[in-house]
C-alpha cells in the first residue's frame, strides 16, 4: 500500500508543525528551549547510530547545551565558539562525535539567530515552510507518480518525481509566503530560492539516509510514530537553516 503510513505521519506531522509555529510565534526562551531540546535529541540519535563513546556523548551534550544557553542570551558567536571547541576536542579522538556535535548544534544556532532578526518570525516561518513543503510534496509526488529512482544505493524510495514535486511545492510556498509576509525579495527570486532550497533539503535527507545505511538502521530513532526519530524529521532543515542564515547575514535583510 502506497500510503499505509500516511495516518500516523499526518497526525505527528501536524502536531510538530503546530509546536514549531507556536514556538516561532512566541520566540524568546520558549522557542530557544525547543530548538535546544531538538539539538540534544539529534545528537543522542547520532551517538546511538555511530556507537559514540559515553565520554564523547556527555561532552557533546554539555557543549550543545552551553551553546544554546549562550545563544539564548544573545551571544551567538560565543555559542558557536563553545560548539566549535567541544567539537575540536574530539576531532582526532572520535571524528564521528565531532561531526555529530556540529551537525546537531550548528543548525540550532542558525535558527535561534534567524528568529532574533528584525523580520525574524517571518523569515523563520518561510524557512520552515519551505522544508515542510519539500517533504510533503516530495512524499506525495514520489508515492503517486513513482518512476526512476534518484539514488537507489543511498535511499531506495526516493524518485526523480519526488524531487521535482518537492521543488515545485517549495517554490510555490516560497512565492506565496514572500507576498503574504512581505519579505524583502521579488516573487521571481522567491520561486528560485524555493526550488534551490528544496534541493538542499533533499541533500540533507540523502546525507541522513547515507548515515543510516552505514549504521544498518531503518530510522534514526522511534520517538515520532510514522517519521522515525528527530533526525529523520529534521534532516532537510539542517542544510536549509544554515544556508538561509548565511544568506541573511551576508545580505543583511
Amino acid at each position: 500500500m502506497r500510503y499505509k503510513d500516511l495516518a500516523p505521519r499526518a497526525i505527528v506531522g501536524i502536531a510538530l508543525i503546530a509546536i514549531a509555529l507556536l514556538g516561532g510565534w512566541q520566540g524568546g526562551l520558549f522557542f530557544n528551549f525547543l530548538i535546544g531540546l531538538a539539538a540534544l535529541l539529534m545528537f543522542r540519535e547520532w551517538g546511538r547510530m555511530h556507537g559514540t563513546r559515553r565520554s564523547a556523548r556527555l561532552s557533546g551534550y554539555v557543549g550543545i547545551a552551553a551553546a544554546m544557553v549562550l545563544a539564548n542570551e544573545g551571544l551567538i558567536l560565543l555559542g558557536a565558539a563553545a560548539l566549535a571547541v567541544t567539537a575540536a576536542i574530539y576531532a582526532f579522538r572520535d571524528r564521528s562525535a565531532s561531526i555529530g556535535i556540529v551537525y546537531a548544534g550548528a543548525p540550532a544556532l542558525a535558527l535561534i539567530w534567524l528568529r532574533s532578526q528584525e523580520q525574524g518570525m517571518s523569515i523563520l516561518i518561510w524557512t520552515l515552510a519551505i522544508v515542510w513543503a519539500t517533504d510533503i510534496c516530495a512524499y506525495f509526488a514520489g508515492r503517486t507518480i513513482g518512476g526512476p529512482k534518484l539514488a537507489p544505493r543511498i535511499s531506495p524510495s526516493k524518485t526523480w518525481a519526488g524531487l521535482i514535486g518537492g521543488m515545485a511545492g517549495s517554490a510555490a510556498v516560497s512565492a506565496g509566503l514572500t507576498a503574504l509576509l512581505t519579505l524583502p525579495f521579488s516573487l521571481v527570486l522567491a520561486i528560485i530560492l524555493g526550488a534551490v532550497l528544496a534541493v538542499a533539503a533533499q541533500i540533507g535527507d540523502f546525507y541522513e539516509s547515507h548515515l543510516k545505511r552505514r549504521a544498518g538502521v531503518k530510522d534514526s530513532g522511534n520517538l515520532l510514530p510514522g517519521h522515525g526519530g528527530v533526525m529523520d524529521r529534521l534532516d532537510g532543515l539542517v542544510p536549509v537553516s544554515l544556508i538561509v542564515a548565511g544568506a541573511v547575514w551576508l545580505l543583511q535583510f
